[in-house]
């Protein structure tokens, strides 16, 4: 298993002054009704991996699994996010 992002790499990336603001305009995932499903991801390391992918010009596959989350759960998170009005949209890169 590869080691997620360290807090150091973390807060370089997304340092509070972006993540606090950004925190509450973002949709929490609950726990599905019927269960099952993974284990709930950390909310900042999908969060930094989402910033590292649009910032970067990542391909969403390609992001490092050093994130602690999949490119999967990353973009779909992002999608989420955009599709509830939180997010920049796609820039052609998604």
């Amino acid at each position: 298993m590869m080691p997620v992002v360290g807090a150091d790499l973390s807060e370089r990336l997304v340092p509070d002054e972006l993540r606090e603001p950004a925190a509450p305009l973002l949709p929490s995932f609950a726990a599905r009704p019927q269960g099952g499903g993974t284990a709930p991801c950390d909310e900042r390391a999908v969060f930094t991996a989402v910033v590292y992918a649009l910032t970067g010009g990542c391909a969403w596959r390609h992001l490092p699994p050093t994130f602690g989350t999949s490119p999967a759960t990353a973009h779909r998170r992002f999608t989420a996010w955009t599709e509830a009005g939180r997010g920049v949209g796609c820039t052609g890169r998604c």
